[in-house]
């Protein structure tokens, strides 16, 4: 199968919400279109002795419900249509959850597995530098994403205060607790998603108790889904894939021992008392709800229909193609949006910007039963538009989202 441009199926859905929302020309034209673009060479002097340049980005796709807000991924494969499409999802992301803030992605084109961690310092210290100009706490607040950390960040944030010679926590999320991070944001994306989960199982009847899940990706956000899941939703882990590898056992996979053991060996090669999986097989498993949680692109025309569950929690960014969707509908599975299902590490990352700028810091307990309230309104956002509209929940994911950005920028006077 060829390779999909992200940022041209992210297109086509914003289109058709669009027509269907009966928006003029101009409008949709401008919601298609990312704001603003850099694009910056980045010269890191190498352990070695020699100079590398890096080819970095940052996007602004919509502001015009508050300052940009996104990630930074470091990956050896990074486009800027990645990160356009990514920026786009962020919009929609921070709409469809209702807090004051527009979408942005940053990106670099590196393999940080072949960087020391003095390079990796040098190497985010010189893309602060390159885009200082387009951030700051009333413009654009980027975060960690694919193979960036707290640690990044900290010397993100030390190089912008350096550069302003003034405090500014708030410039960066995703920070270390010790320097204006927030309690909650490490689990945030899959508790979030969990949540969401929950919600969906209520709205149409489906009881969660012992029933089985299967996680895509093995990351933080699935690592998280996996221990979230069976604590909060008293499920049953049943599969779980790497990169590298995949386990399965059908009568149940203890989930804080997986992840104890993914942590300490770097992949699930070999656990004890499960077979291997592919990924693959893993889609195909008949489990009440499956998590995609690594890359975009994963669930497509060619392996939809051996889809067997109940609900799709997305909490990787664009893992399913459009051409999947209508399959996925026409099995009458209940599928949540990557920027719903996962909207939860955004809006925790919000939260910490609010904490940042009152100089004030909340307990653990606050931080998520906010994010519960915000997850749990959005939700019910989002199924009552698909019930109004009788169309599937990312139909109207979209149509929620893209009303309010577009309504916002109508107010504006943009359109």
């Amino acid at each position: 199968m060829a390779e999909r441009n992200p940022f041209e199926i992210a297109k086509v859905r914003i289109v058709k919400a669009a027509k269907e929302l009966g928006l003029d020309e101009a409008t949709t034209t401008l919601l298609c279109t990312p704001q603003r673009e850099v694009h910056v060479a980045l010269p890191v002097k190498m352990d070695d002795g020699t100079t590398k340049v890096f080819q970095g980005f940052r996007v602004q796709y919509n502001t015009a419900r508050g300052p940009a807000k996104g990630g930074i991924r470091w990956f050896p494969t990074e486009t800027v249509d990645t990160v356009r499409a990514l920026s786009c999802w962020m919009t929609w992301k921070c709409s469809v959850v209702d807090i004051p803030l527009g979408g942005g992605k940053g990106g670099i084109i590196c393999n940080p597995k072949e960087l020391s961690d003095g390079e990796k310092e040098r190497l985010a210290r010189a893309y602060v530098r390159a885009i200082a100009p387009v951030i700051g706490i009333t413009k654009d607040v980027p975060a960690p994403d694919v193979y960036t950390n707290g640690q990044i960040m900290a010397w993100m944030m030390d190089e912008y205060e350096k550069i302003t010679m003034e405090s500014h926590p708030g410039v960066i999320t995703g920070k270390p607790i010790e320097i204006g991070g927030s309690q909650g944001r490490g689990d945030a994306t899959a508790r979030g998603g969990v949540y969401v989960v929950r919600e969906c199982a209520k709205a149409y009847g489906i009881d969660l108790k012992g029933k089985t899940c299967a996680i895509q990706g093995f990351g933080n956000a699935g690592q998280f889904a996996a221990t979230l899941s069976e604590e909060i939703l008293g499920m049953k882990v049943v599969a779980a894939t790497d990169s590298k590898s995949g386990v399965y056992n059908p009568d149940g996979i203890d989930a804080k021992t997986l992840v104890e053991y993914k942590l300490k060996n770097g992949s699930l090669a070999n656990f004890p008392g499960a077979r291997s999986i592919t990924n693959e097989e893993l889609l195909a498993l008949d489990v009440c709800v499956l998590y995609p949680s690594a890359l975009e692109n994963t669930i497509t025309e060619e392996n939809a229909g051996n889809l067997k569950c109940q609900i799709i929690c997305e909490l990787a960014n664009g893992p399913t193609t459009p051409e999947a969707d209508s399959i996925i509908d026409s099995k009458g599975i209940h599928l949540i949006p990557d920027y719903l299902a996962n909207a939860g590490g955004v809006t925790v990352s919000y939260f910490e910007q609010c904490q940042n700028a009152q100089n004030y810091y909340w307990e653990l307990e606050d931080v998520q039963k906010r994010l519960d309230q915000k997850m749990t309104n959005a939700f019910k956002a989002v199924y009552e538009m698909s019930v109004a509209k009788k169309t599937s929940l990312r139909e109207a994911a979209y149509l929620v989202a893209i009303k309010r950005v577009a309504d916002a920028m109508k107010l504006r006077g943009w359109v």
